[in-house]
């Protein structure tokens, strides 16, 4: 079965600064299961883009497998991509950010394919502050394959078909603060109006900066057994710091009074009450991240919001000193001095 997007635009649509729709910024119609969480990611990464007005061309999505990985597919159809091999996005996109450092780098990964086979990977693009946004679609299964549990699985869980999860799971929050992330987030699918400003604000960052997205699967992990279900996360999940992005040139206000909640209705029609803690959380402190999110999770709860951001953290073009102009717009005899320099080089070793 094909699929075809209508190309009609409404002509009353708000245009950005680049006189581009939210429309520009979309992708091909999505073959995800109806409901998945993923969808809503992709739409709040449409509507982010647009909002920061960031030319579609100068924006890359990379990915690597699962069903998380499929969903770049379904938004800027107008960016460049790259559909990487199991658990290899990060050294694939190292090696796109050395060559050009001025574009945008979008990452999209799932919970296999980062706390997995790509564990390793993930640990030391967090460590090399690679100037990137890390998005992790987090639905404890691995749904391309028909729902076995993933190693972000809360230990004692039982997956639709009844296997328990005997160990610890991977808390990737945790680990990005502990490897030196600079930016730290975790949202809800669901919650769009959270979700937005983070990614925007990820966006902005320069730096690391990593979100880790709990993103429901409706077909293998939507059950009464599960911690990642629409009805569990509803029901336990806590919001830290109310985060609202505000572009330098645009100034926007945002008044939530302290201490109160507000009920956000999901895309499956079921209501999420969040509860507002005050605006004293401290995102600047990254050990009382590590900690509020352990204990949150002992009682149950899933800490939501902006955990932790270092706006000083220098990036590893600052830390390695590299080139101002990007390694694909230099000439052959600047990459490749000849015989004559390479010699020299070896001379000052003698």
């Amino acid at each position: 079965m094909s699929y075809a997007k209508s190309k009609f635009k409404h002509k009353d649509l708000p245009v950005n600064d680049i006189g581009l729709t939210y429309r520009d910024y979309e992708g091909a119609i999505s073959t995800l299961c109806a409901g998945c969480g993923h969808d809503s990611i992709s739409s709040a990464i449409v509507h982010a883009c647009a909002e920061l007005s960031i030319e579609p061309h100068k924006i890359v999505k990379m990915s690597g497998i699962g069903c998380s990985s499929k969903a770049p597919n379904y938004f800027l159809n107008n960016a460049h991509g790259f559909n990487t091999v199991h658990g290899r996005m990060p050294s694939v996109t190292t090696g796109a950010n050395m060559a050009n450092k001025d574009l945008t780098y979008l990452a999209m990964s799932g919970d296999g394919d980062s706390a997995s086979i790509g564990l390793g990977q993930f640990a030391h693009v967090v460590r090399r502050q690679l100037n990137m946004v890390y998005m992790v679609a987090n639905n404890g299964v691995y749904g391309l394959t028909k729902g076995q549990l993933a190693a972000t699985s809360d230990k004692g869980v039982i997956s639709k078909t009844g296997d328990v999860s005997l160990f610890n799971d991977i808390d990737l929050c945790t680990m990005a603060l502990q490897l030196g992330a600079s930016f730290v987030a975790r949202c809800f699918s669901g919650d769009k109006r959270q979700l937005i400003p983070i990614i925007k604000a990820a966006i902005a960052h320069q730096g690391f900066a990593f979100i880790d997205i709990i993103s429901p699967c409706v077909t293998f992990n939507n059950h009464q057994d599960s911690t990642r279900s629409y009805d569990y996360v509803q029901d336990h999940v806590i919001t830290g710091a109310i985060t609202d992005f505000v572009p330098v040139k645009d100034e926007i206000s945002c008044e939530i009074p302290e201490g109160t909640f507000e009920d956000v209705c999901l895309h499956d029609g079921s209501i999420m009450r969040i509860q507002k803690l005050d605006q004293s959380y401290d995102t600047n402190n990254r050990y009382k991240a590590m900690n509020d999110i352990e204990e949150h999770k002992s009682k149950g709860e899933i800490l939501t919001g902006l955990l932790f951001i270092d706006p000083t953290a220098r990036t590893f073009h600052e830390l390695n000193d590299t080139t101002d102009t990007p390694l694909n717009q230099l000439k052959q005899e600047v990459l490749c001095p000849g015989e004559r320099i390479l010699g020299s080089i070896n001379n000052s070793f003698r």
